[in-house]
């Protein structure tokens, strides 16, 4: 019974069951190390050794909720809000209010896409720009679970096919991914290879917004980032705006989301425009938000550790492999599930492909594929898994910013709907990428 398999089905189902992600992920970890022949010692060692790995993105998370935090308390997101409601109660048309979410659907679909390549910021707009329109968004009875898709879909497909910002790290990670298993590919070849699979993202997308069109009511609550609010004037608006260019400057040149979300907040607090008591207060409540996603982040980097030190992934491609025999359609479909499957494991695509591709890359020359289907099949196996996962920071922000009054589960709102609407499509047009390149 192969360890990796049954540490990611585990994982997976006491997740779908509702039990806190960072359990699931330690006990599958357990679980997988055990059946692998690890001791329990040797099994808590590497975990641990995987929480090391992960502190600087857990730090940077917690840090950039903090820096949201500030950001709602200025009072700046408001006054947006405010605007766009004066303007939906003048105007109480079913027209207006479809042009109304459409607008916003579109705009947090932009905004999630240039996190990754135009304004490299990943998850960090997402605790800033969302807990603050979540009115808006009950008061207009959009499903979240599409707006969870729509973000999910920004993070994902953007880095996928784009070779700017994280989209170069992303491409680059193949090339050398490639270069290790002993084939030379060059960084042009990867995203015109990867059009095919990725219009999986966009036939999900277009789906998701038909199936989730229906208005869903929430109830209105005060969320955690809607705490005490100071009356809103110019310079709390222009501190709150100095603030964020110098978060995304400082996190452009140093290329360090802790140092970035620091500036900000230190900006905050030098403008003397707040009392420090106050500031720190909400400071202190931001990080408890978004540290959640840093506990999971460390977790998770636990549960990838053990999967890589059980050795058994490979063996899992070859036992897939002697199943399917020599049939060209199985073993591109079976590359495509262990692809999923890992990916699902780790929560990240970038982690996913150093593994995968020494194994599918000479599995692939085997096979007669083309260089083009194998790249394909490398970058669709890598990025299949980081919509859906409950690990993936792909899901958990969108869930942090949609679930901050708590009316939006991580599980059943985020990761079944972005695995269904984006996982699965992806799947088909990367396995026609892997048979027709």
């Amino acid at each position: 019974m192969n360890s990796v398999l049954i540490a990611i089905l585990i994982m997976v189902v006491l997740s779908l069951c509702k039990l806190n992600v960072i359990l699931a992920l330690f006990i599958g970890a357990i679980a997988g190390g055990l059946i692998a022949g690890m001791n329990l010692n040797e099994v808590i060692t590497v975990f641990t050794g995987g929480i090391v790995q992960g502190s600087e993105i857990a730090l940077s998370y917690a840090l950039l909720g903090g820096f949201a935090a500030l950001i709602a308390y200025s009072g700046i997101t408001d006054v947006l809000v405010d605007k766009i409601l004066s303007i939906l109660q003048r105007n109480q048309t079913k027209k207006a209010r479809v042009i109304a979410k459409i607008s916003i659907v579109l705009a947090l679909l932009i905004i999630a896409m240039m996190s990754q390549n135009l304004v490299p910021v990943h998850i960090a707009f997402i605790p800033i720009l969302i807990p603050p329109l979540i009115s808006l968004f009950n008061e207009l009875e959009i499903d979240r679970r599409l707006l969870a898709i729509v973000l999910t879909f920004g993070l994902t497909f953007t880095y996928a096919i784009v070779p700017f910002g994280y989209g170069q790290i992303f491409q680059n990670t193949i090339v050398k991914s490639f270069s290790n298993a002993g084939v030379e590919i060059s960084f042009q070849d990867v995203a015109p290879n990867m059009l095919i699979p990725v219009s999986g993202f966009i036939f999900g997308l277009i789906i998701a917004t038909w199936y989730f069109r229906k208005s869903r009511k929430y109830i209105d609550k005060e969320s955690e980032l809607a705490t005490k609010k100071i009356r809103v004037s110019a310079s709390t608006i222009v501190t709150a705006i100095i603030a964020i260019i110098v978060t995304f400057t400082v996190q452009f040149y140093t290329d360090s989301m802790i140092f970035g979300a620091l500036g900000g907040i230190m900006i905050f607090f030098l403008s003397f425009r707040f009392k420090w008591s106050e500031l720190d207060t909400e400071l202190v409540n931001g990080i408890k938000i978004m540290a959640y996603i840093g506990m999971v982040m460390l977790a998770a980097n636990g549960f990838a550790g053990v999967i890589n030190e059980t050795g058994d992934v490979t063996p899992l491609v070859n036992s897939i492999s002697d199943i399917l025999g020599d049939n060209k359609a199985f073993i591109v479909l079976g590359m495509m599930i262990v692809g999923l499957v890992v990916t699902m494991g780790i929560g990240s695509s970038f982690a996913t492909l150093p593994i995968i591709a020494a194994i599918f890359v000479p599995m692939g020359a085997e096979l007669g594929l083309s260089m083009s289907a194998i790249i394909a099949i490398v970058g669709t196996a890598g990025v299949l898994g980081d919509a859906g996962s409950p690990a993936s920071d792909s899901t958990l922000g969108p869930t942090a910013g949609l679930n901050v009054d708590g009316q939006h589960d991580h599980i059943w709102d985020t990761c079944v709907p972005t695995f269904i609407f984006l996982n699965i499509p992806v799947v088909i047009t990367g396995f026609i990428a892997g048979m027709i390149l």
